[in-house]
């Protein structure tokens, strides 16, 4: 088995395959002080509440945007399977043929967004847009030749409704969901309306512009929590598809046997 686990800012996802078939699939929180001994912890009870078995992996491959949780991570998967885990970045995504692109700095391409992009190709094909609904809403771009050529970050949906609530004292938090109406008649379905609907229509506009900057339209693939909330209201998003970061780490895997 192959253990996947993709670290953001605010959750982490952790996925455990069975050749190319996902048999387990959390997401829980990022605590950005863990140890590696807590994250042994946190992985402990998830495997047994699915009845697998650390014996049974043999592989991990890893994805982290939070630098000092890396390490962490990957100390903690050696420890429990005795597996040196796999961490995406633009070089080992190429290693294995998977990952194609002129960007000036490939450093600097998060690792989130590389296994977006590797697994929207081999699932959608080229051309192909990623919109990963995350603490940022990240859009990446595959072009008709494969070649990754860049995308968009911005502020995610719930990180720009936590800054409104938190500068604006007299509002509460609420539930992200679609309020059926664009004049909102409450305080909460005014911010509903503000924050789910003003989401749905950014990515429109932002992806119109990418289709004209490439000269032509693509498939258009939302990931991350809140994809499918705002997909539905989307004009541009052709799929919804969860599981993407997590089988682009599955394949930039594979590649390296």
């Amino acid at each position: 088995m192959l253990l996947a686990i993709d670290v953001g800012n605010t959750q982490t996802v952790i996925g455990v395959y069975r050749e190319a078939a996902l048999v387990g699939m959390w997401r829980v929180a990022t605590n950005k002080s863990h140890t590696a001994d807590e994250v042994r912890i946190k992985l402990l009870p998830l495997f047994e509440s699915a009845g697998l078995s650390f014996a049974e992996v043999r592989g991990a491959a890893l994805a982290s945007v939070v630098p000092q949780l890396t390490q962490a991570w990957t100390q903690a998967l050696h420890d429990l399977t005795g597996a040196e885990a796999l961490v995406c970045s633009a070089e080992t995504a190429a290693a294995g043929g998977l990952f194609r692109t002129d960007y000036p700095a490939p450093h600097e391409i998060g690792a989130d967004r590389i296994a977006d992009a590797v697994a929207a190709k081999e699932r959608y094909g080229a051309p192909v847009v990623v919109v990963d609904f995350g603490t940022a809403t990240n859009i990446e771009v595959t072009d008709r030749d494969g070649n990754f050529v860049g995308g968009v970050i911005a502020p995610g949906v719930e990180t720009s409704a936590a800054a409104l609530f938190s500068h604006a004292t007299r509002l509460a938090a609420i539930e992200l969901a679609d309020p059926h109406q664009a004049i909102g008649t409450s305080t909460e379905t005014a911010i509903q309306a503000g924050i789910v609907y003003g989401e749905a229509d950014r990515v429109d506009g932002l992806v119109r512009r990418i289709f004209a900057q490439l000269g032509y339209e693509a498939p258009v693939v939302a990931t991350g929590g809140l994809a499918t909330c705002v997909a539905e209201l989307s004009a541009t998003i052709t799929h919804v598809d969860p599981e993407l970061t997590l089988e682009g780490l599955r394949l930039i895997a594979a590649a390296q046997d």
